[in-house]
């Protein structure tokens, strides 16, 4: 201590009869008592973070401080000594008693060095370098702040410290202070924290001094300098790679990583930055703050193709039938990205194939060309994007189904129509073959819009000529009028009445009867089947002059009342319409 301050013995022998030194602050009403006796005695006491006094404060080396009741954290610092930590449970009016005894700890302090005088400061206040938490303590007032026979001081590496002076959890002033090579800075805390700076010669004949060294009256604290390494491996890395960081410090008591936090003094930590991150690694300590960084870049550019094999298809269609589909198989790969799609076709792997069959929006009929476009849009969580397209050409045609159409001649009974009855005489068997005609033409015109129907009409050769070529008009008409009543539109169908002027001559009538399906009996008069034969409507297909071959209708129902050579009656007609 300041021999300036050293208690004269009357005044020890008070302090004695009074055993404990008390902050006057504190009733003692209902406070609970803590007793604590350190080792060594310069050992500091703090509670719950504040520097409260000197471990050993009576004549007694005892300290006695009184506190609220409940839980409590007792930390006894010395600088080269291992800080001692504990929780203690008090009660009111009780008395609780602690004995710590603090274990040496690190090396010898070597050179360069300055010194710290502080001057016009309670004896007893707490020096705390570079930080504010009891890990930054160093010492006491009393033992900084002699420079005569009874040597008091703080030995630091050369630099600038923050300085903090407390007492009681009470801040007695605070500041940075700059320490050079073999000077003595002497900080004036009743100035303000004013600065005077002298040599000190001593400094550069030291070589080696201990942490802490106490005597009669001497304090020599010498504070180790903060060294720190600070790296990352590798510097380079692609989205959603890691890098590890290494770092290791001495003489810290706090050891800080940016976007990490407190880390211990040694160590390796994983990092995965999604972005290029400069980590900042800070050591601090009472003997200096050292500050590293390290640069972790992150690739997030993103490569990516996409290809379509082959480039064309075809595509064919008959009315509802696919006759013919191509595919072709789309192949994508990427590099650096984590999620990847391709329009129209959804989330996909990171790279792979797939096989398209594409479908031609056009519905219509006619000729298809089209171009499908896919587009591949990659991304990665560190901001990265690629988008790449591939176009697939679609050739080919939807046309209308081709239907054969039912050509079939129409036969008709003799002499009719008459002109009484122009709407008379076409018999059912021959309206269930135009049924036939006009479902499959109708069909077939879809596909083929220029195609008509030519009612050829044709009479036997009874008669006059004109007769007969008003006759087979009205069997013509007849013909149309049914076709056009089941869809037909009247205006795809022609008619031509020749009357008995293009007959089908007995020899042809008699081959068509060798070869006709229906026939099934002998022909017994080959003159009145010559006559039924010529009896008939031909439909005729155009423009492609397709004409049904003429068999007669022996099968037919009513095929009597058509084959009859005699004109039948209107009754018998009806009856078989």
């Amino acid at each position: 201590m300041n021999p300036r301050r050293t208690p004269s013995l009357a005044t020890g022998m008070a302090l004695l009869g009074l055993l404990t030194i008390v902050a006057p602050a504190f009733p003692r009403g209902n406070k609970a008592k803590l007793r604590i006796h350190v080792s060594p005695k310069q050992a500091y006491l703090f509670v719950d973070g504040a520097a409260l006094k000197q471990g050993n404060c009576d004549l007694l080396r005892m300290c006695t401080v009184w506190l609220d009741p409940g839980e409590h954290t007792i930390s006894v610092h010395n600088y080269g000594y291992k800080t001692e930590t504990q929780k203690v449970d008090l009660q009111a009016g009780k008395v609780k008693t602690l004995d710590v005894k603090l274990v040496p700890e690190g090396a010898p302090v070597s050179p360069p060095w300055g010194r710290i005088q502080i001057e016009g400061a309670p004896p007893h206040a707490a020096v705390l370098l570079n930080g504010k938490t009891p890990a930054f303590f160093v010492g006491h007032v009393d033992e900084f702040d002699n420079n005569f026979l009874f040597k008091q001081q703080l030995i630091v590496p050369p630099g600038t410290y923050q300085m903090d002076i407390t007492w009681w959890g009470n801040e007695i002033w605070a500041g940075p202070v700059t320490v050079k090579p073999d000077e003595r800075v002497i900080v004036h805390v009743n100035k303000n924290g004013a600065t005077t700076t002298k040599p000190w010669p001593k400094g550069a004949k030291l070589t080696s001094l201990p942490r802490f060294k106490a005597g009669i009256n001497t304090t020599t604290v010498a504070v180790a300098p903060v060294t720190g390494q600070f790296s990352a491996n590798p510097t380079q890395v692609k989205c959603g790679e890691s890098s590890q960081l290494s770092w290791s410090s001495a003489n810290a008591v706090e050891n800080e990583i940016s976007s990490i936090g407190k880390v211990g003094a040694s160590g390796n930590q994983t990092v995965e930055p999604k972005q290029t991150t400069t980590y900042d690694f800070t050591a601090a300590g009472p003997g200096g703050i050292v500050k590293q960084n390290a640069t972790v870049n992150v690739d997030s550019a993103i490569q990516a193709s996409l290809t379509i094999s082959p480039s064309e298809v075809r595509y064919h269609k008959v009315g509802n039938k696919v006759v013919e589909q191509g595919s072709a198989t789309i192949s994508w790969s990427t590099t650096n990205a984590q999620s990847v799609s391709i329009d129209p076709i959804g989330s996909v792997e990171t790279s792979g194939s797939k096989t398209i069959t594409p479908t031609p929006k056009q519905t219509g009929y006619g000729p298809v060309d089209e171009t499908d476009t896919y587009t591949l849009h990659a991304t990665n969580e560190c901001g990265g994007s690629q988008t790449e397209t591939a176009t697939l050409h679609i050739v080919g045609l939807i046309e209308r189904a081709h239907v054969k159409v039912a050509l079939a001649s129409i036969f008709f009974p003799t002499d009719w129509p008459d002109r009484r009855h122009p709407h008379d005489g076409l018999l059912r068997s021959q309206k269930d073959t135009l049924d036939k005609l006009a479902e499959t033409f109708i069909q077939h015109h879809e596909a083929e819009p220029d195609s008509r129907l030519l009612l050829e009409a044709h009479a036997d050769r009874r008669g006059p000529r004109e007769f007969n070529i008003l006759l087979s008009a009205r069997r013509g008409q007849i013909v149309k009028d049914y076709l056009v009543s089941k869809g037909v539109p009247a205006d795809l169908i022609e008619i031509k009445a020749y009357g008995w002027t293009k007959p089908i001559s007995l020899s042809e009538v008699k081959k068509l009867e060798s070869e006709n399906p229906y026939r099934t009996t002998a022909i017994r008069h080959w003159e009145t089947d010559w006559l039924a034969n010529n009896r008939r409507v031909d439909p005729v297909l155009e423009p492609n002059n397709l004409r049904p071959t003429p068999y007669y209708p022996h099968n037919a129902s009513d095929a009597k009342v058509l084959h009859m050579r005699n004109k039948p009656s209107l009754r018998l007609v009806r009856k078989y319409e």
